[in-house]
């Protein structure tokens, strides 16, 4: 299994920066940020420093969206990326819930997302593609280009898009009984397109905090119940309550009220009161050092081959700390016997 970190690109941006190096030195292998341009800081120019400063580790945003720049613009971003270190950047991409709500807008349609996967994908790598009025378009300076492109989504419609055309499969929170539910979706789907479904690679992203007080943790960590409760709500929205979608999934939600997206994924958010710490529980993963080694296992012989911290708390050194001294090396030498 491979461990990535994703950070919120408050200023300074060099908090990010280091917070990368010192995920590489201890052994994670991505280094991911949110994208949501007014709310924080544009990712893209801190990507040019983060890999900079490191040698080995991937960099991408978790996720992007097909609104908020072109999709050419965005491909030639990851190609001048790739260009200067080495193919060293992933593409995580969704509709767009923050980046667009924050400017009054709905996200993004599934359709202009696929189209959005298709155009980042095959110009970053340098193939041509057929612009509008059947213009021929291609990046004629990408050289050995590599992209892969990972779609996030919950609902049938979506992880049928990601099965059919995504190289990977983000889901957005930890909870073992909804990962095997929208992997088989994302498995279904692969299959129905003559796709192998061990291709589409399968990131777990989740609030990661360790240690003993659980109490903290939890209200630390709350403010994803809310994230995913926006989600959650379009998916009611669109298949009603007694659809398909599981109940452990939707059931939360039903006290929601009003979101205010300038708390967004972060620590205290007053509009997450109404998550419940057992959704705490299942959508993150807190406690010892062993408890994280137990939910991680499972998720692993589930199928997962990324987890992916969501570091927004108190104790992001910490947390780092505990992953790659202990954590990590734990789940290796399970995987060496």
């Amino acid at each position: 299994m491979d461990f990535g970190v994703t950070f919120q690109t408050d200023p300074p941006a060099q908090r990010v920066i280091e917070l990368t190096q010192r995920a590489e030195r201890l052994g994670f292998t991505y280094a991911w940020t949110f994208d949501s341009h007014i709310l924080w800081q544009e990712p893209y120019v801190i990507y040019s420093q983060m890999l900079s400063a490191t040698e080995r580790i991937i960099v991408g945003p978790f996720v992007t969206n097909p609104a908020t720049r072109d999709p050419s613009v965005t491909a030639s971003l990851f190609a001048t990326l790739n260009d200067m270190f080495g193919n060293r950047t992933i593409c995580g991409i969704g509709r767009g819930d923050s980046a667009q709500r924050v400017m009054g807008r709905k996200p993004t349609t599934l359709r202009q997302v696929e189209e959005a996967m298709y155009v980042i994908k095959e110009l970053a790598e340098g193939r041509e593609i057929e612009g509008a009025e059947g213009t021929k378009v291609r990046i004629p300076w990408v050289r050995d280009g590599r992209l892969d492109v990972w779609m996030a989504g919950y609902g049938p419609k979506a992880l049928n898009l990601i099965g059919r055309k995504a190289d990977g499969f983000i889901l957005q929170l930890a909870d073992p009984v909804i990962l095997e539910w929208t992997m088989k979706h994302v498995h279904d789907a692969a299959r129905e397109a003559g796709r192998d479904p061990k291709d589409v690679k399968v990131c777990v992203a989740a609030p990661a905090y360790v240690g003993g007080d659980l109490a903290h943790q939890r209200d630390q960590c709350r403010w994803f119940g809310g994230m995913v409760g926006n989600h959650v709500a379009d998916l009611v929205s669109r298949y009603g309550e007694d659809s398909e979608v599981p109940h452990a999934l939707t059931d939360y939600i039903k006290a929601r009220q009003a979101y205010d997206y300038s708390h967004h994924g972060k620590a205290g958010n007053p509009s997450t009161d109404f998550v419940p710490d057992e959704i705490v529980d299942r959508f993150c993963v807190l406690g010892t050092v062993e408890d994280h080694v137990a939910k991680l296992t499972q998720l692993k012989e589930l199928g997962v081959d990324q987890f992916n911290i969501y570091l927004m708390h108190d104790a992001q050194e910490e947390t780092l700390d505990a992953y790659g001294e202990k954590i990590m090396p734990a789940l290796e030498a399970q995987s060496a016997v």
